[in-house]
């Protein structure tokens, strides 16, 4: 009789040790030139909308306010022994803002001997160093210094350019200090345009998005076979995507114009209408074509990726399918479907991000008028047309909250299956 012998088998070794510890350096080390890269291009210009959109600033306001100064001569220096004056125009160009502590540092060009100088000025050789005080806002002033010209300064005949004066002081920036403020937000939400700005935007986005989805998928049904031409007619349909947006959209601009455009031309002799039509400038149907526009222009990228998909599905289920009798249509629905849902789920995601952060087909194609102006049109038009970058960064952060809003929402209710 044998007697089985008891074996304990070895537990796993616990702990890290020094080699994996390296390791892990190793990589924290080769991925960090990455992370700080990723982290000032994405993370720093958010959170620079953020800031600004807490605080009351105009598009001026990102200028720093400093002392400014305009140096000339009165009179003309034509012989030795003439008398002119070197006249400093001084001002404050902010109208808000006071600049504390401000002080001129000049040096008078070789040959000009200074004959006095004010009180709150000092003269060091050719250096002059004045302590002007505090400018209150909109502050202008002259200052005039008195010279004599002399020989040295003929002949070398230098310019006031040749020394410009130096001017420094102390200015407050509502922009880096600790006041903060919604008004910004209050200002965007109790405005009666932004509902209308917030369904336009939907609107564009969810039947951008969808229309292009569906006529591509529709061109990749098409061109999912063999045929003469095949690889002509996908270079074709290329064309809307990789086309210049600027080009195509003065072509939609110039087609559909009501007066001189030849899709109204073609509607008016073949009868279907009576008076030209406004495609881009009439309400709805400006949203409508900035929407259709939007289908066109992108639904090749649709067509690429779910063409891609359909050619990688196994055709042996197909050729059963088609042996049990089922429809063109019951092999679409039943087949071609449950395989396309996981790219379908990706590209609606990219889509609708990148169609609700379209800004430059619809202001190329209307610029916002006529009922098409969306949440990022108003960004442009309240911080660079009404030059309050504070509301517009407000109107930024609105879309990128609806964004995260809309992510969280997709990213909780689409299955993984789906392939997310």
């Amino acid at each position: 009789m044998i007697t089985p012998i008891n074996t304990v088998k070895p537990k796993p070794p616990t702990g890290v040790g020094p080699l994996q510890k390296r390791e892990t350096r190793l990589a924290w080390g080769l991925l960090a030139p990455t992370l700080i890269s990723v982290a000032l291009v994405v993370l720093l210009p958010l959170l620079s909308i953020f800031w600004i959109s807490v605080k009351p600033i105009q598009l001026a306001d990102l200028r720093p306010v400093e002392p400014n100064v305009y140096e000339r001569f009165r009179g003309k220096a034509s012989e030795v022994g003439d008398e002119i004056t070197i006249e400093y125009r001084l001002t404050n160009r902010s109208k808000e803002k006071v600049i504390e502590s401000v002080t001129l540092f000049d040096v008078v060009p070789q040959g000009l001997a200074v004959q006095s100088v004010p009180e709150n000025c000092t003269l060091n050789g050719q250096e002059i160093f004045c302590e002007l005080g505090d400018w209150e806002p909109g502050y202008k002033s002259r200052l005039q210094i008195p010279v004599v010209v002399g020989q040295p300064y003929l002949d070398s005949q230098e310019s006031l350019r040749d020394y410009p004066a130096e001017m420094t002081g102390i200015s407050s920036s509502d922009l880096f200090n600790a006041n903060f403020t919604l008004d910004n937000f209050s200002r965007v939400f109790d405005s009666d345009e932004f509902v209308e700005v917030l369904w336009v935007t939907i609107f564009y986005t969810v039947f951008g998005t969808i229309g292009a989805l569906v006529v591509g998928m529709m061109a990749a049904l098409l061109l999912n076979k063999s045929f003469k031409g095949q690889g002509f007619i996908r270079g074709l349909l290329l064309f809307p995507y990789v086309a210049p947006v600027i080009a195509v959209a003065f072509t939609w601009v110039t087609l559909f114009d009501p007066f001189s455009g030849s899709a109204n031309a073609l509607l008016i002799q073949m009868g279907a209408i009576d008076a030209p039509i406004n495609f881009f400038g009439e309400k709805p149907l400006a949203l409508i074509s900035v929407t259709v526009f939007e289908i066109w222009r992108y639904f090749p990228l649709s067509f690429l990726f779910i063409l891609a998909r359909m050619q990688s599905i196994d055709a042996d289920m197909y050729e059963a399918a088609r042996m049990d009798g089922a429809s063109p249509f019951q092999q679409f629905w039943y087949l071609s479907i449950p395989q396309l849902l996981g790219i379908l789920s990706v590209l609606f995601l990219l889509r609708f991000i990148w169609t609700f952060n379209k800004f430059d087909d619809i202001f190329l194609l209307t610029g916002g008028n006529a009922g098409t102006r969306t949440l990022t049109v108003n960004v442009y038009e309240q911080a660079f047309a009404l030059s309050n970058i504070g509301a517009g960064a407000a109107v930024a952060v609105v879309v990128f909250l609806c964004l995260l809003l809309f992510s969280f929402f997709f990213f909780r209710y689409v299955s993984r299956e789906e392939g997310l």
